[in-house]
């Protein structure tokens, strides 16, 4: 994968290591990191050797802390919906991704950054992370799915109170709310903790790891019937070897042996 100017990539025994890497900035997102995302993202999804994502940020500061504000204050009545339609394009880009993508959330995990986070499938905190969508304080909402997904995470009573109060909660409330998955006291624990959970997941099945992904996703469709995405991914599943080897090694008391195929 090739050097980008705003996002450290290391790829380690079939995980993809993503480091936002503006400290000097927070970690803000702007336009130029925005579309580094989406380029990465575009070839996670064939690339063979990318098993699984791990999303953080550079420093103990700031996983990201928002979006680029000196970006933000130029928009206008024509650029601002393709501001928030583009953003939003590849977050559900991370959302339906079929390889398991955690962020490791370190730090103020804001705006834009809270929702980067909320794309990914699961999230870890450090205990020093601070989450909240306060752009409310600039006369704006959340644009890039946020005031969806945070809703869908916590409920519409709290995602109504954060967005339009702008507080920031700590990590041990986003917890009690359904935020994180796991608070770990450092970094370094939170990435272990995060590399836990991939080693896990990738030891089952990647088609089926894959289906999940789009069953979950499917819950909150409006257009999309679950129930029917899920007998129509189950009987996916039933016709790969994934399949076929997974019975097979249960009845041989076995390990299984996936190839994702």
């Amino acid at each position: 994968m090739e050097d980008f100017q705003n996002i450290l990539t290391e790829a380690k025994g079939g995980v993809l290591y993503l480091t936002i890497n503006r400290e000097d900035k927070m970690n803000a997102l702007n336009f130029d990191t925005l579309e580094e995302l989406k380029e990465i993202f575009n070839e996670i999804i064939d690339n063979k050797e990318i098993k699984a994502v791990i999303i953080t940020g550079s420093g103990e500061k700031a996983f990201v802390a928002g979006a680029d504000i000196s970006e933000i204050a130029n928009l206008n009545i024509v650029n601002a919906r393709k501001f928030a339609e583009n953003g939003q394009e590849i977050f559900s880009m991370i959302e339906n991704c079929h390889k398991p993508v955690i962020a490791v959330t370190n730090g103020f995990t804001l705006g834009g950054g809270c929702e980067l986070a909320m794309a990914c499938h699961m999230r870890v905190a450090t205990a020093n992370a601070k989450f909240g969508q306060p752009e409310v304080n600039l006369g704006i909402i959340p644009g890039y799915g946020g005031t969806q997904r945070l809703t869908i995470l916590i409920g519409r009573g709290k995602a109504n109170e954060l967005m339009m109060t702008g507080d920031m909660i700590d990590a041990e409330s986003a917890l009690q709310l359904g935020l994180v998955n796991h608070v770990l006291p450092t970094k370094a624990e939170a990435m272990a903790k995060a590399e836990e959970l991939i080693a896990k997941i990738m030891s089952k099945a990647p088609l089926a790891i894959g289906m999940i992904v789009d069953c979950v996703n499917a819950v909150y469709m409006a257009e999309e019937n679950g129930y029917q995405t899920e007998a129509n991914s189950f009987a996916r599943c039933v016709k790969s070897g994934d399949y076929k080897e997974g019975t097979s090694a249960f009845l041989e008391k076995r390990k299984p042996v996936f190839k994702g195929e």
